[in-house]
């Protein structure tokens, strides 16, 4: 292992520079003789700023290129944020470490109101994601939802500029970049669901690099892998893509796992809701229980409706 080098593959946006050089300073720490290198790669999802990213199809948008660095051997870890990984991996890849959650909660950000409440009924709230959206609009039916593409700091500036009463951004991203004071209001989950991995940082590599699995094995933060993995499951049961309509969050409770689930139309009228126990070694099956359930009220209506 002496001065083994680990090429990390990364989008260029300042979060995903600060996510991967987290996980180079995680690794260095944990090994100190350990060399690393940033491969900065663009992606689909980066090139595309002038649509709605459920527009464009949302499954792989911000990982493909990436992957394609792993398989050709440019690279030998990728990393993500895990809201954005697709439930399937291509053959020879997979999801080897989840590091420790951040913050999970969608953060209320505006210059003249304290508070989701305070905006008046046809506020201009910036958000490009379906699923904060619907629950938005079930709060605030008279709201207008603008779309909101582009890195945090662009995203803030159309905020100062006027263009927005108010953003409904990932508070974790906003903690990692030293923006937390930008922070108005952490939403509750009753509030705005978060979305599926939300927080959470994940690491890929190529299933026979046995080395590099060894290193990564040491990151894994094993409660977060838990919650992630029922979260998961639920989004492989519901077949949804990372630009849908989709909220699911578990939390550990004691010895148990708690997680909650939604599916809503987008413009807030019908929402589906679920919510259900399991023993930490069920986390799979409270996923796919979820679905069903969600599926058995009408989400599947809902998911087709956006897919055609």
């Amino acid at each position: 292992m002496a001065n083994q080098l680990i090429r990390i593959a990364t989008r260029q946006s300042p979060l995903a520079l600060w996510q991967a050089e987290h996980v180079a300073e995680r690794l260095k720490t944990t090994f100190p003789s350990l060399k690393t290198e940033l491969v900065k790669m663009t992606t689909r999802g980066d090139k595309i700023l002038d649509a709605p990213l459920a527009k464009i199809g949302g499954k792989g948008l911000f990982v493909k290129e990436l992957e394609q660095g792993l398989l050709s051997g440019l690279a030998d870890i990728a990393v993500h944020s895990m809201k954005d990984v697709p439930v399937e991996f291509p053959e020879g890849l997979h999801l080897a470490a989840i590091l420790r959650r951040e913050d999970p909660s969608d953060a209320f950000i505006a210059n003249h109101y304290q508070s989701l409440d305070e905006l008046p009924a046809n506020a201009r709230i910036g958000t490009s994601s379906l699923r904060r959206q619907c629950q938005i609009k079930e709060k605030f039916p008279d709201a207008q939802i603008l779309p909101l593409r582009g890195n945090v700091n662009s995203r803030l500036g159309k905020l100062d500029a006027g263009d927005y009463d108010a953003l409904i951004l990932a508070s974790a991203g906003l903690t990692r970049l030293g923006m937390a004071h930008r922070i108005t209001e952490a939403l509750d989950a009753n509030i705005c669901l978060p979305a599926i991995g939300q927080g959470a940082i994940g690491i890929e590599c190529r299933i026979d690099d046995q080395r590099t699995n060894e290193l990564l094995n040491a990151l894994h933060d094993w409660e977060t892998g838990l919650c992630i993995s029922a979260e998961r499951a639920m989004n492989a049961g519901l077949n949804g893509g990372c630009q849908v309509p989709i909220a699911g969050f578990a939390q550990k409770q004691g010895e148990r796992l708690f997680m909650r689930g939604l599916v809503g139309s987008p413009d807030g009228r019908v929402l589906y809701r679920t919510e259900a126990f399991a023993n930490l070694d069920q986390a799979v099956s409270l996923g796919q229980t979820l679905a069903e359930e969600l599926l058995a009220m009408g989400a599947d209506k809902v998911l087709n409706e956006l897919l055609h």
